[in-house]
């Protein structure tokens, strides 16, 4: 994929390719990972794209206030609130960042071992 090419989240939110939404609303999308690490991993991502998170937070501080906050929401109706969740982003390719369009991963529902 390259910065001119289309993104998989921005197929999918263009319903080129199907996803199990769990939020929609008109600046993010909130969808189930297909290749889950927990029992609770969606995605929570602007449909503005942004190539990573660093790239993010200094064009719109504010949106990347709105993933946390969309993430927390996500997390009490999910019901892993109270026993524990993790926000993760991955930056950059030695991180493990495959689509290079920020995306917060929302982990939770057993206990999560440590990061690395």
């Amino acid at each position: 994929m390259t910065d001119t090419e289309p993104s998989l989240f921005e197929r999918m939110i263009a319903g080129e390719i199907p996803a199990d939404f769990v939020h929609t609303d008109e600046r993010t999308i909130a969808i189930r990972d297909i290749s889950p690490q927990a029992p609770v991993h969606v995605l929570v991502v602007p449909r503005e794209r942004y190539r990573n998170v660093a790239e993010l937070a200094a064009a719109d501080p504010e949106l990347l206030s709105e993933l946390v906050r969309v993430a927390g929401r996500i997390a009490e109706s999910e019901g892993i609130a109270e026993s524990g969740y993790r926000l993760l982003f991955n930056t950059n390719s030695d991180a493990g960042q495959t689509i290079f369009h920020v995306h917060l991963h929302l982990l939770g529902g057993r206990q999560l071992g440590p990061l690395a």
